[in-house]
């Protein structure tokens, strides 16, 4: 399959997650409530930032003060949507880890519920609550680092005229939708004991799927009330991937659990991992 085909697989995936609306509306209602709260405070905060963005663009172009209006204004107009595209970038991907955090018995029961319902499940394994908490945090704060660390490139190039607000804008998307995919998909891969490291290399292996999930999702989160309703939907959709990933591609509907008796499968997207017969230690 091409590579726009490909991504357009990755954004099926969220619709099939948002047909669970349909399907499992109490469910997802309980997903939904986790995503309101979290939501409602860094929105607040993103506003606090919009107001301050003119100020902050001042202050971080001192230089152009002898320019002319027209250059001064050009400058300080893209250094404001700079500041805003990092707030933006930064707080989608820190709204979905502590909203993961927060809301960690609703969405497991999510994703829980796709897996039984795609078949072959993978075994429970009781971690221990704390010990799961902290490895979720960890993983969280490493991929929160990553982001901020592309996003100062972003910043910076938020500055250059006419590129800053163009090619920069597109590219904050694709990177905001490739860290929220990396974070959704951590329930699947935790459940297969994949570490952090082994989820990124899979994801990656199938990039342009990856990022059309997550690139679909960070751009709904945008529309009024998106996130509250698109969060538990992706979680979904995650999970669809993951399963792609580690096991080959999954179907539209439920499958059959059981050992394989029938030939080749046809063709999915390349993956790094075996069919996932591995089940960790408790």
């Amino acid at each position: 399959m091409s590579v726009i085909g490909e991504f357009f697989g990755g954004v099926g995936l969220l619709g099939r997650g948002l047909r669970l609306w349909a399907t499992s509306p109490r469910l997802m209602l309980l997903g939904a409530v986790p995503a309101l709260v979290v939501g409602a405070v860094f929105a607040a905060a993103l506003v606090g930032v919009g107001l301050a963005a003119d100020d902050l663009a001042r202050t971080l172009t001192p230089f152009a003060d002898g320019w002319p209006e027209w250059s001064r204004t050009l400058v300080r107009l893209g250094g404001g949507l700079a500041v805003a595209a990092l707030a933006v970038l930064l707080a989608v991907v820190a709204f979905t880890a502590v909203t993961l955090l927060v809301g960690d018995p609703f969405y497991e029961r999510i994703w829980r519920r796709v897996e039984e319902r795609e078949g072959d499940p993978p075994a429970d394994v009781d971690r221990g609550f704390w010990r799961g908490l902290a490895r979720s945090a960890g993983d969280s704060l490493r991929l929160l680092l990553a982001t901020a660390g592309v996003g100062v490139l972003l910043f910076v190039g938020g500055f250059v005229p006419v590129l800053g607000q163009t090619v920069v804008p597109v590219l904050g998307a694709l990177t905001g939708g490739w860290f929220l995919a990396v974070e959704l998909t951590g329930y699947a891969f935790d459940a297969r004991g994949r570490s952090l490291a082994e989820r990124r290399h899979g994801l990656a292996v199938n990039r342009a799927r990856t990022l059309g999930l997550g690139t679909a999702t960070y751009l709904l989160f945008f529309v009024p009330l998106g996130a509250v309703l698109v969060m538990p939907a992706a979680v979904a959709a995650a999970t669809l991937l993951a399963r792609e990933v580690t096991t080959g591609p999954t179907t539209a509907g439920p499958t059959t659990a059981g050992p394989s008796t029938a030939g080749p499968t046809t063709a999915g997207p390349a993956t790094p991992f075996p069919r996932d017969d591995y089940h960790p230690p408790a």
